[in-house]
């Protein structure tokens, strides 16, 4: 799949679709790529997601934009998801750091040990929902609970993509055990920091993903299966 968005976000990105131009059927690309459907459709939802195209029922998919600005979940930019992240997140671990209960903590471990365990992403992705929801609730304050839940879509669909096209799960994985082990000690300051990093790196991914496609002259021609 990321051979295919790599190729399809180059073409959009060189000026071979141009905005307003409409991309090929699926059956079409299908063909000239030699990929299964389902792997195109992964990446034609990836194309909308990064803004650069948009799929009209029984139309097809049109090209709106020809370079990547700032990717949108649900109903939130990326940029704006992430600024809130960081003014709420970050001060709620340290909350939950200090206000955390035996069963809060027995949560968040069992969650965690599951996620360690969980090879499906979608699976995975709700998990993580729940993880940081659970870390909300360790603050002891229903509002920053509240918080979480509106943007808990959007979190999800963040994850997904994150997974998707910047293989995060470890390193995600590895992240919020740090945060656990914070909270598990009782420290504001450790689980402020880790929370940071954990959001740093969420945008070092996001900055990744979204740089202008580069073409590798050794895969000219397309992808293969």
């Amino acid at each position: 799949m990321e051979a295919v968005l790599a190729h399809l976000r180059a073409a959009i990105e060189n000026g071979e679709y141009g905005v307003g131009d409409k991309l090929p059927s699926e059956a079409e690309l299908c063909r000239t790529l030699e990929v299964s459907r389902p792997v195109l459709r992964e990446a034609l939802r990836a194309l909308q997601t990064m803004g650069l195209t948009v799929s009209k029922t029984g139309k097809g998919t049109f090209v709106v934009a020809n370079t990547v600005e700032d990717p949108t979940f649900g109903d939130y930019a990326a940029s704006d998801l992430l600024e809130v992240r960081r003014h709420v997140e970050i001060p709620v671990a340290g909350y939950a750091a200090v206000r955390r209960t035996p069963e809060d903590l027995d949560h968040l471990t069992h969650l965690l040990e599951r996620m360690e365990r969980e090879t499906d992403t979608t699976s995975w992705v709700a998990l993580d929902t729940l993880f940081h929801l659970a870390v909300a609730q360790a603050a002891q304050n229903p509002v920053f609970r509240r918080v979480i839940e509106e943007i808990r879509d959007a979190l999800a669909r963040q994850s997904a993509f994150l997974n998707e096209l910047g293989g995060r799960r470890e390193q995600s994985n590895r992240e919020h055990r740090a945060i656990v082990e914070a909270l598990m000690d009782g420290s504001e300051l450790d689980a402020v920091d880790a929370m940071a990093h954990h959001l740093d790196r969420v945008e070092t991914t996001l900055t990744d993903i979204v740089r202008p496609a580069r073409t590798d002259p050794s895969t000219e021609g397309g992808p293969e299966a």
